[in-house]
């Protein structure tokens, strides 16, 4: 059994993110050997938010009590943002040596059960419903013994996570941090939940979300990419939507959420092609923003369940079954207002494969809203070492039958086990496309084997496809080889060859 940590709460002294940072994964190497890397953070993850809430709950009480006294505190934590009922405290589950799993699925019920969803403008708003994700793991002692149960809870116990100790972004990207780890160590089997953080952050300056906008990401995985572009905004004025199918995704969105302060999200579980959660009645809800990064190329994504689309998705074409990129695709655009951008990330096949594809994609450029196409470098996904590229669609773009196509294939920097794009990677992509975003521009080449601005007709002349290569120019001509010189250098070879065969043959005499 772990020892006690002999003291709950510590002084109030601030920590810092790389104490944050090393404490947390250090809790999560308890679970090595004991579980797959993938599945650290149905663990990890519960534990860190019922901490955080369970410490915040604290601190806000007990400004009550220095308020207005104990009586008057008691009323008040009734309507603080989030409700700890008795007895389903973190010390509650700490003082439990036995069937510790029990105690804490217990606590997380409760806390689920006391802090439903709010009905507003229609809408459920916030609520913790299934937020500490499946439950059973929990109470499975060969899988999560007490001892080990016992001994990340004596970890998490070390430090005051309360806001004064630990602010919201602080807190925001220590989870993000975490993420992140859990990816390095899960490999292949992270992709559904994460997305490379400089991927994310090039997506949100590209878009560049403008104050009292709604952001939607409708395949949210943990939700890195909608509060990055939220945070783009400069302020907290704005509003955020997105839908996960996979449960225990979606749980990780909700916490990060809260995690970073974003307490009125909207997240929703469930499959945004064959039941999109995001409406206002019978239609699709629209946005000022849409980000996504959906799994490449999903296979049996709905097709036959959506020939007859109640929401007219698929008006310019029905994908192909065994290909979902455009069923997404489609589905951001319809998703958009009359002044909408979107941005996602695709495999390259959706820029030039043909048939049923080749049908959208045509409508699209036809409409004239496709804005860019950014090729990125490979190996900057878990799950595929393939290169992708972000597209990003504007329903009020500046430069009429044109689109920017940028080749960044070559500017990342190279990691063991994943690439990723430097600051200035990131910098000079934005650049050139602020530069395009903002002001008209003649066709042509933009920047030298970098940036290139094709007319709609010259689309048209290449079949409406946007292969970059088509596009933009990087072929390096080989340096001229002096002939002379490399006869000069044989020469001499030859000459330095003949004096050592001589002096091999002198050798080999005295033997």
């Amino acid at each position: 059994m772990a020892e006690k940590v002999k003291q709950y709460r510590l002084p109030d002294d601030p920590i810092t993110l790389d104490e944050l940072k090393s404490f947390l994964w250090a809790a999560a190497t308890h679970l090595r050997g004991q579980i797959d890397a993938a599945g650290y953070k149905e663990y990890i993850f519960p534990l860190l938010f019922f901490k955080r809430i369970s410490d915040v709950y604290d601190e806000q009480f007990e400004g009550f009590v220095c308020e207005g006294g104990v009586e008057y505190a008691g009323m008040q934590v009734e309507d603080l943002p989030i409700r700890i009922p008795d007895g389903a405290h973190w010390r509650d589950v700490r003082e439990v040596t036995e069937n510790v799993g029990n105690k804490l699925v217990e606590a997380f019920i409760a806390i689920e059960q006391a802090n439903p969803a709010k009905e507003m403008d229609g809408r459920k708003i916030g609520g913790l419903e299934g937020i500490f994700g499946p439950k059973d793991g929990w109470t499975n002692k060969a899988k999560m013994p007490d001892n080990i149960i016992t001994s990340l809870i004596e970890d998490f116990s070390k430090y005051t996570l309360s806001l004064k100790v630990c602010p919201a972004d602080e807190m925001g990207q220590a989870y993000e941090y975490l993420v992140g780890k859990f990816a390095d160590d899960a490999g292949n089997t992270a992709q559904e939940f994460y997305t490379n953080r400089t991927v994310v952050q090039l997506m949100a300056e590209i878009l560049q979300p403008q104050p009292n906008e709604s952001i939607y990401d409708p395949t949210c995985g943990s939700g890195s990419l909608l509060i990055k572009a939220g945070r783009e905004v400069g302020n907290n004025n704005f509003s955020l939507f997105g839908q996960e199918a996979n449960g225990s995704t979606w749980a990780l969105a909700v916490m990060n959420m809260y995690l970073h302060g974003y307490d009125n999200a909207i997240i929703r579980w469930g499959d945004t092609l064959r039941n999109p959660k995001h409406k206002e009645g019978d239609k699709l809800m629209l946005f000022d923003t849409v980000v996504a990064n959906p799994p490449f190329s999903l296979d049996k994504w709905g097709a036959e369940e959506l020939e007859n689309d109640s929401y007219n998705r698929f008006w310019r074409g029905m994908p192909p079954k065994s290909k979902g990129d455009w069923a997404f695709i489609s589905h951001m655009i319809e998703s958009l207002n009359a002044h909408g951008k979107a941005g996602v990330v695709v495999p390259h096949g959706v820029l030039f494969r043909g048939a049923a594809e080749g049908r959208i994609r045509t409508e699209i450029l036809n409409e004239d809203i496709l804005e860019a196409v950014v090729g990125l470098p490979s190996n900057l996904f878990f799950g595929t070492g393939i290169p992708a590229a972000i597209i990003i669609f504007n329903r009020e773009k500046k430069n009429k039958e044109k689109v920017l196509f940028i080749d960044a294939s070559k500017d990342f920097v190279a990691g063991k086990n994943q690439n990723s794009l430097g600051e200035n990677h990131i910098n000079h992509i934005v650049e050139v496309f602020t530069d395009f975003h903002d002001n008209q521009k003649d066709a042509g080449i933009l920047e030298d084997k970098f940036a290139y601005i094709a007319t709609l007709e010259e689309i048209k002349e290449n079949d409406y496809n946007l292969n970059i290569p088509r596009y933009v120019d990087t072929y390096e001509e080989e340096a001229e080889i002096d002939l002379a010189e490399v006869q000069q250098k044989i020469a001499q070879l030859q000459t330095e060859l003949a004096d050592v065969q001589k002096q091999m043959d002198e050798y080999l005499k005295l033997f």
